[in-house]
């Protein structure tokens, strides 16, 4: 058990956190798309799209940064201290942006403040979880397991660069929920909006994928060691085979349902070829899951309490999403 529960944990931390991104992205990629709505009508039923079910999206974050303090701590204490700063930035603008959304319903004269309050905070959530990216992806300075860098090590080109390409990839989860959901003239907006995010999305997952094996983090090792390419070579494969098809069908709108779902496979697709450039590693460039790992005995406790919890969220999920199924008509509210 001392080998397997640290598997088992890091699947269910890293699943925690790819359902956040799945289901929180397009919701954040709403208020990135905000500035783009051509009235405030328009905005709310943008918004309105994922009024009944966004407020839920936030527990698998929690799930991931809870799950990551029970099974991991030393990771937890590492990652906290490297990146306290950009951390607290994505917490604050997700209250921000949770604290408007509600809001501006409510509000009449200061309607449009809470509208530009919803994209900043949207904006500025999306662009902190890139910017951690990439200082994970980078890697944290570590001396016999322990952190030696300043509080703005996590800075540098590559991890703007991942702030940017989240933010860009979340308005495409945005715009790609917008054709599933509406009709008419938003439809066509967002249509017109998805095009060309497609082609920066893809750009900056080539130059991502390029800048990697300039990067002190072994991840590019992981990937050419061995016969490892051969065997994790699918996954940039079937990337671009997503990119193409996801092109394929803004281009002939035809299916309102393909484009998201062809968006949320390409992000499973980059999380997947992360994971395993990362692995065993929790912390790169050398901090492996076992030897972050609590004991065995507090990993078991926990996870018999995740047996319980996990299904229970997963339902309440899936029920959600299917009692607001369907297109939601303009004049649609849930405020």
């Amino acid at each position: 058990m001392e080998y397997w529960l640290p598997v088992i944990w890091f699947g269910v931390i890293g699943f925690g956190v790819l359902m956040y991104v799945l289901l929180d992205g397009f919701v954040l990629g709403l208020g990135i798309l905000a500035p783009f709505a051509e009235d405030a009508d328009q905005l709310d039923h943008m918004m309105n799209t994922a009024a009944p079910i966004w407020d839920g999206n936030e527990t698998w974050l929690v799930l991931g940064g809870a799950g990551l303090l029970a099974a991991f701590p030393r990771a937890y204490g590492i990652v906290l201290s490297a990146l306290y700063l950009p951390v607290l930035l994505m917490l604050i603008a997700l209250i921000f942006r949770g604290v408007a959304f509600e809001f501006r319903f409510k509000a009449t004269r200061a309607k449009p403040a809470w509208g530009a309050a919803f994209a900043l905070g949207s904006m500025f959530t999306a662009f902190a979880q890139g910017v951690i990216l990439g200082a994970l992806v980078e890697g944290m300075p570590l001396q016999e397991g322990k952190y030696v860098g300043g509080a703005f090590s996590w800075f540098s080109p590559f991890s703007m660069l991942t702030g940017v390409a989240v933010m860009f990839g979340y308005a495409l989860l945005g715009s790609t929920w917008l054709i599933l959901k509406t009709e008419g003239r938003m439809q066509l907006v967002a249509r017109t909006l998805t095009r060309p995010l497609v082609l920066v999305v893809v750009a900056f997952m080539g130059l991502v994928s390029a800048w990697l094996p300039f990067l002190d983090s072994r991840i590019m090792e992981r990937w050419f060691e061995g016969a490892n390419f051969l065997w994790l070579a699918p996954v940039p494969l079937l990337a671009l085979v997503n990119a193409f098809w996801l092109w394929r069908a803004v281009m002939r709108e035809k299916h309102d349902a393909a484009p998201f779902v062809l968006s949320l496979s390409f992000f499973v697709l980059g999380f997947a070829g992360l994971v395993l450039g990362i692995w065993p590693n929790i912390v790169p460039p050398a901090l492996t899951i076992w030897e972050a790992a609590s004991p065995p005995s507090s990993q078991g406790f926990v996870l018999v309490g995740l047996i319980f919890l996990l299904p229970a969220i997963l339902g309440y999920t899936y029920w959600s999403y299917s009692v607001f199924k369907g297109k939601i008509a303009a004049d649609a509210g849930y405020h």
